[in-house]
């Protein structure tokens, strides 16, 4: 594959059609989309764990006229700065939406006026809400009951701290009896081996939500930060393509690294060795990239942002 004489994503996506998906489907919607430009301009620019990517290849790629690792670092600033994505309210409700774990911050009991941290299991249902299911033996459960004013804390990426971070603070309610089997249902669509919801010492819960707040950038030249109200945070849309975030990621990574790598060189000028796919949503898709660097100055593990629209105009 030397250069790209169609559009990559429509046809990664005719031939995903081909064998699940129907007409109707809104997998293809992304390809007509619009450029959706905002100042929430999240960049993950810090060194990284070894990646699970198909193979980093042995095959240096050129870094024609990329001078330095300064140079390399304004392209990829540039880049960022200038690449379509989601709106900030619509990117914090398809995270959270997309996720399952994150730290809930309790009132401790114990310790009176402290805080209490714990990891938890949740599911958004349609308006955004996050649904635990907790046991009356835990200690946050005890907290909740007494004081239910809380706070969630979920990272689209625990690793990295310049990426999204959401907060979205509310108080906690029990989930009455009429309406504990649809949130089952809720529940189980996303924690599906989770049978111990049907424990006698297990409960519903709703994290009613009060204010979301988020930060993205840290330490980068990329800060960005804001607050919403439950109002604006429940009126946003959950993006409808990053549901196939996960089998699109996998396809790739497993079949197309070499040419997830070519489309990103291609796209956006910077040198780069192996790119591996983490996730897509209507607008474009998140790949975490080795840097092809003249020295050890920049950091060599980085995530980029390729946005679909960008490639038509290439």
């Amino acid at each position: 594959m030397k250069t790209l004489e169609a559009p990559w994503p429509i046809s990664l996506f005719s031939r995903i059609h081909v064998d699940k998906t129907p007409h109707s489907s809104p997998m293809l919607r992304f390809c007509h989309s619009t450029t959706r430009l905002s100042s929430f301009t999240p960049l993950s620019f810090t060194l990284r764990r070894q990646l699970p990517m198909a193979s980093f290849s042995a095959q240096a790629v050129s870094t024609g006229d990329v001078k330095s690792d300064a140079n390399v670092f304004e392209l990829i600033q540039k880049h960022q700065e200038a690449a379509a994505r989601l709106p900030p309210l619509e990117e914090i409700r398809t995270v959270l939406d997309r996720s399952v774990r994150g730290m809930l911050s309790t009132f401790s009991q114990k310790y009176e006026g402290y805080p209490s941290g714990s990891m938890v299991d949740f599911a958004c249902d349609a308006d955004g809400t996050p649904i635990l299911a907790v046991s009356s033996l835990a200690v946050h459960t005890k907290d909740l009951l007494a004081n239910p004013k809380c706070s969630l804390l979920v990272a689209r990426d625990p690793e990295d701290r310049t990426d999204l971070v959401i907060t979205l603070h509310g108080d906690a309610t029990s989930v009455a009896e009429k309406d504990k089997a649809a949130i089952r249902a809720v529940y189980l669509a996303k924690h599906p081996n989770a049978f111990w919801v049907d424990f006698g010492d297990f409960q519903f819960m709703r994290i009613e939500p009060k204010a979301v707040r988020y930060v993205s950038g840290v330490a980068t030249a990329l800060l960005g930060s804001g607050e919403f109200s439950k109002e604006e945070y429940q009126a946003a849309n959950v993006d409808p393509i990053a549901q196939f975030s996960k089998p699109v990621a996998s396809h790739m990574n497993r079949d197309h690294a070499e040419d997830t790598r070519i489309i990103v060189q291609h796209s956006t000028s910077i040198p780069v060795a192996s790119a591996y796919m983490l996730d897509l949503d209507s607008l474009g898709f998140n790949v975490k990239v080795l840097l092809t660097v003249l020295s050890g100055a920049c950091p060599q593990v980085i995530d980029l942002l390729l946005d679909f629209v960008g490639w038509l105009r290439i």
